[in-house]
């Protein structure tokens, strides 16, 4: 036993000292090798008694597995110093490859959508390329309006439907107003619908395609406090207690009365203006200008409106609004985006913040 202990320590302490790979493979033979120093211990074996054998095997095969086990190890460190650049730790963790996220648009929809839901309204979709029948006459807007000019609207090169007319890419979500009401049938209607809308503008708050949600509520007895109190709801829930909403009176061909939605703005906080770090002058807020910012477009669903929905205009009344998803984020509480472009300008900077 005495033997097994001191080739234990000498292999312990040379080991240590080994520098190449070619020096450990010397040094393997010489102890593990078949006429190395291990297997000579072997040959006492007959010199021991039956119960001391068993022991003594044990205490060989230790010795060996401890040798194998060390030799292994200055293996892969002579390996990681000889070629550092090509050397693999297969214990070390893998890396993380890069993760990503919804876009900022999808979060909008996604929490818009949980909001509605929250106080009776569904969740509807309807066709991004429709015809000029549901996206105009049928809200109220004859033909000549302007809002029906090549100018507002992007007109698809098909020919026109005999009843329908042009088919055209659809420039809001009201036309969602007449399919969802001549869908049902009959109310009470709580409808929000959300999708993709087209018009010809590109500045800081707009872009040529943009979401919007139009929400709709028909019933009977349904007023204008409604329509505030459902409005006001959405903007405590979507931009927080401290912002502010106003119905300003407006003019819109589908909606009697009707008001543009304007809220606090989140940039300046409402004031119009924004301080410099280094105490100079203040500046005008570059998206509001004054404090207020436009959500959008509601009032009281036009009696025109309603026939055209195949809804009773005497028995029933109802609210609608439609407010831009980009918008909508673009206010919302902490954000502080200043061009609504950004969102669309694909710079990973921006979006992998979300």
């Amino acid at each position: 036993m005495t033997e097994i202990s001191s080739i234990k320590s000498s292999f312990e302490s040379i080991i240590k000292k080994i520098k190449s790979n070619n020096d450990l493979d010397q040094l393997q033979i010489k102890y593990l090798g078949r006429k190395g120093l291990v297997n000579n211990l072997l040959q006492s074996i007959d010199r021991l008694t039956q119960d001391e054998r068993k022991d003594f095997g044990i205490k060989i095969n230790e010795l060996k597995t401890l040798i194998k086990h060390l030799i292994k190890v200055k293996r892969q460190e002579l390996l990681k110093i000889e070629n550092a650049s090509d050397y693999i730790d297969i214990t070390l963790p893998g890396k993380k490859y890069p993760k990503g996220s919804l876009h900022l648009v999808t979060y909008g929809v996604e929490e818009i959508t949980k909001i509605f839901s929250r106080i009776g309204f569904i969740r509807m979709s309807y066709p991004e390329v429709e015809w000029e029948h549901y996206s105009f006459e049928a809200l109220n807007m004859p033909k000549g309006h302007p809002a029906r000019d090549d100018f507002e609207t992007f007109f698809i090169d098909e020919p026109a439907h005999p009843k329908y007319g042009k088919m055209v890419l659809t420039p809001h979500t009201s036309s969602g107003q007449i399919r969802e009401m001549q869908r049902l049938g009959k109310p009470p209607i709580r409808m929000i619908n959300i999708g993709k809308c087209y018009r010809p503008n590109w500045d800081t708050s707009h872009t040529p395609m943009f979401h919007q949600f139009e929400g709709m509520a028909v019933d009977m007895g349904i007023n204008i406090t409604h329509l505030k109190g459902t409005i006001n709801y959405f903007a405590k829930e979507f931009f927080g207690e401290n912002r502010k909403i106003r119905l300003r009176p407006f003019h819109f061909q589908f909606t009697e009365p009707s008001f543009e939605v304007d809220i606090t703005c989140g940039v300046c906080n409402g004031t119009g203006l924004l301080r410099n770090p280094e105490g100079s002058e203040a500046q005008k807020c570059r998206l509001c200008k004054s404090g207020w910012l436009e959500l959008g477009g509601s009032g009281m669903i036009h009696p025109n409106v309603l026939k055209s929905g195949n809804i009773d205009s005497k028995k029933y009344s109802g609210w609608a609004f439609g407010f831009g998803i980009e918008r909508v984020m673009m206010m919302k509480e902490g954000l502080k985006l200043d061009d609504l472009r950004i969102m669309y300008n694909n710079d990973i900077r921006f979006l992998e913040q979300f």
